[in-house]
């Protein structure tokens, strides 16, 4: 059953949106909306806009949209029910007792349950005699038995259903287990362990939640890793390893770590303050998490190669937060735990304490690539200094200039004037380059439907532009009195359309909070996107009617019979309404 009318619209005023995502987006207000980088996609300049009068939101770069229930679902990675407990919580509200389907709530405390007891179960295993290959790995490596309990370290037996036979006998069901992901499918039906013959380190969401594990093989066998896949309860693009710890360790700033064995080794050094993605590469979704709890991070990665093109992507990522970026140089070792280990934490802490910003560290990376004693090396090492400098504020552009004219000898009134006129350059290309995107974005969409529905491109325009209009001027229901819905595309505008006229028929508004329930994400955010792209209209009604005659106009050449397979009926009738 869905939540009541009365709840909702309850949430509804006691939610303000822009309070709502202003806790994980930097916006800008401008006019009668807010604008900020979008945390749902990488980009430079700005597409995700929130619209106050709508209480919606709309990204024109990746898609994107909805309300405060669907922003806190996609974000959270949440079912509808626990988004709205969510902001019903921050709202003061109780939820009902009664009238909705949590269904998904309960399949999901099921899988954090059995992650709980998954975690227990190799944990005792590793302590136990039958354990001690696992626990001898862990000692090599030198973590104390206190770091292996304040992380829940593990080992899975060399068995393939050892796991599977402790859940049952706690009670839980096969298909629960394969939900949590620590049991598979065989081929035959048949299920056994995720992990067998594995160092387990199992990833807790800030909440305190057993949400994933990591599997490390013992010997040089492949795959060396094995992690959970992504279920109902974990997305590993959006999860920090350690960051349960991390965001009360009193520090200022996260250490950004590649392994789980660095975050674990630094936080017996004492630099509690560590974290690392989980999964092979950072994300736009790790580096939003990670502007919720700091301004600056500091982005420990391997020394070797692999480590080093890692940490480029991962300034460029920064680039697009308010996080400020320190990049420290490792030496003595290729990774965090090899220098502590070889060298201790105090040698380690220097290098951390010395750490650059990015800007050095990409003006250092670019000084190694032109040869400075000749006038053009110079050139296009300062060239390519400008591009870098076209993104940092003023003061550090100021700052910048000052020591590329000493290091140079160049005039710094030189220097600034050039990087004047690339910044206003690069800022003209931004603009021309939002505008197409957001042209073409939305053409490609109703393209690609139109396409896939087999329905004019006119009649794809007709029916956004109909759904959009009927949202903002209500009033419009009564000139559809004789129109055909079943004339209308199936799928998303046919249910839209139907929902609408329906809450209008009793009464009830039409806010997007009213569609959480009925439309998929990407469903809301198209429905977003078209209240986004209905601007006023200087006489609504008739623009209403115009676009029920182009839809009337287009169900007619869509379902239009050859004259040579009409009976002599059907083709004096066509005929007599042709002449009418």
């Amino acid at each position: 059953m869905p939540l009541s009318e009365s709840f909702l619209q309850e949430l509804k005023f006691k939610t303000d949106i822009e309070d709502v995502i202003s806790s994980y987006v930097s916006l800008r207000r401008r006019g009668s909306i807010s604008v900020g980088l979008c945390p749902f996609h990488n980009e430079k300049t700005p597409s995700f806009t929130v619209y106050h009068d709508t209480q919606s939101f709309y990204c024109f770069g990746c898609g994107a949209g909805g309300d405060a229930v669907g922003f806190i679902r996609k974000i959270e990675n949440l079912d509808y029910v626990d988004a709205v407990k969510l902001l019903a919580q921050r709202a003061g509200l109780q939820m009902p007792q009664d009238g909705f389907d949590d269904s998904l709530s309960k399949k999901r405390r099921k899988i954090l349950e059995i992650n709980r007891e998954t975690a227990k179960f190799y944990h005792s295993y590793m302590m136990s005699p039958e354990g001690k290959a696992g626990l001898d790995y862990y000692l090599n490596r030198g973590l104390s038995l206190k770091t292996i309990k304040h992380f829940g370290l593990g080992y899975s037996p060399d068995k393939w259903d050892s796991l599977l036979k402790f859940l049952k006998s706690k009670g839980y069901r096969v298909n629960e287990m394969v939900d949590a992901g620590v049991v598979k499918v065989g081929r035959n039906n048949n299920h056994y362990d995720t992990f067998k013959n594995r160092v387990m380190t199992p990833i807790i969401d800030v909440r305190g939640n057993v949400i994933a594990f990591g599997g490390r093989v013992l010997d040089n066998s492949k795959p060396k890793y094995i992690n959970t896949s992504d279920t109902l309860v974990y997305k590993k693009t959006n999860e920090l390893f350690a960051l349960n710890l991390a965001k009360d360790s009193g520090n200022d700033n996260l250490i950004l770590c590649e392994g789980y064995m660095d975050v674990i080794s630094m936080h017996q050094a004492g630099f509690t303050n560590a974290v690392a993605g989980c999964g092979t590469a950072l994300t736009n979704e790790q580096v939003r998490l990670i502007s919720r709890y700091t301004n600056e991070v500091i982005l420990a990665y391997d020394n070797d190669d692999a480590g080093q093109k890692a940490l480029s992507k991962a300034v460029a990522l920064f680039k697009n937060t308010d996080v400020k970026v320190k990049i420290p140089l490792f030496t003595g070792g290729k990774d965090p735990d090899e220098i502590i280990r070889t060298y201790g934490k105090d040698k380690f802490k220097g290098m951390l304490e010395g750490a650059s910003n990015e800007i050095e560290f990409a003006l250092l990376n670019l000084r190694e690539k032109f040869n400075l004693t000749t006038t053009q090396g110079k050139i296009d090492f300062l060239n390519q200094c400008l591009r870098i400098l076209s993104d940092v504020s003023p003061i550090e552009q100021d700052l910048y200039s000052s020591r590329l004219s000493d290091e140079l000898g160049i005039e710094k009134s030189s220097i600034k004037m050039q990087l004047n006129h690339y910044s206003e350059r690069k800022s003209r290309q931004n603009q021309r380059s939002r505008y197409r995107k957001i042209v073409d974005s939305n053409s490609r969409n109703i393209l690609k439907e139109s396409r896939q529905n087999n329905v004019s491109v006119r009649k794809m325009k007709a029916e956004d532009r109909l759904i959009g209009i009927i949202i903002k001027y209500p009033d419009c229901r009564k000139l559809c009195n004789a129109f055909d819905p079943d004339k209308l595309t199936s799928g998303f505008i046919k249910k839209v359309y139907e929902t609408i006229i329906a809450r209008l028929d009793s009464n009830l508004d039409i806010d997007l909070i009213h569609f959480g329930e009925i439309l998929t994400d990407d469903e809301l955010g198209r429905l977003s996107g078209i209240i986004a792209r209905t601007g006023e209209s200087k006489n609504a009604k008739k623009e209403f009617s115009d676009c029920l005659a182009a839809i009337n106009e287009e169900y007619e050449k869509e379902n239009a019979v050859s004259a040579d397979h009409m009976s002599d009926d059907d083709f004096r009738k066509l005929f007599s309404r042709n002449n009418t």
